[in-house]
């Protein structure tokens, strides 16, 4: 493992309780560059895979980044169930995440899930695909609702499931994600307007600080 890193979570079928046997563990992480190499012209990375298997990390500043434009995959990382390196930066930073929410996730999951269905063909669906774009619905919604995402599915374990197996008609499907879009669409929202960009910046000046 990384000595920069400052979280690393599990995030896929293993965060969402949605594994099977044949289910890799996917990782995600975010990692701190020493301040001064921002000072050379050749930057530092934004992010980077490995080194071990399904693993993938951002650099903090790109992280915050994308989780203040509510990208779905980056703020389901900072609700992972399953944390594995979790630094006392890596612990402010869990205890930041409400600042990145705001109303503009409505947008960024319901067009997530909406690219993900135009990628599925009806005559010869993807299960696994279409079971994550329901997936995906669900957690935006119960975000309008509660404030967080949805990770881990819970009551809808066994539903979801057997759309990936493929018990279900396309029909079935897709009623199912019309029926979700239109509630994320009209659901009222618990979420600021915008997020809390003076908190977020405040926490990454400070990492900042601490790596210099």
């Amino acid at each position: 493992m990384n000595d920069d890193l400052i979280l690393s979570v599990v995030t896929g079928s293993r965060a969402y309780g949605l594994e099977t046997a044949a289910s890799d563990t996917d990782r995600r992480g975010v990692f701190v560059a020493p301040t001064a190499d921002f000072w050379r012209l050749s930057k530092p990375p934004t992010h980077r895979d490995g080194p071990l298997p399904e693993q993938f990390s951002w650099e903090v500043e790109r992280f915050c980044v994308l989780a203040l434009e509510a990208n779905p995959t980056v703020l389901e990382c900072l609700w992972s169930p399953i944390v594995e390196v979790e630094t006392p930066a890596g612990r402010r930073l869990r205890e930041l995440r409400g600042a990145f929410v705001s109303r503009r996730a409505r947008q960024t999951f319901a067009g997530y899930a909406v690219d993900q269905f135009r990628r599925l063909d009806p005559a010869a669906p993807k299960w696994k695909q279409a079971m994550h774009m329901l997936r995906l619905l669900l957690s935006g919604l119960h975000l309008m609702r509660h404030g967080e995402p949805l990770v881990e599915v819970g009551a809808h374990r066994e539903r979801l499931l057997a759309v990936r197996r493929g018990e279900v008609t396309w029909a079935e499907v897709d009623a199912w994600r019309a029926a979700l879009a239109a509630e994320l669409a009209a659901e009222p929202c618990v979420l600021p307007e915008r997020p809390d960009r003076e908190r977020v910046e405040d926490f990454l000046v400070g990492v900042r600080k601490e790596h210099l």
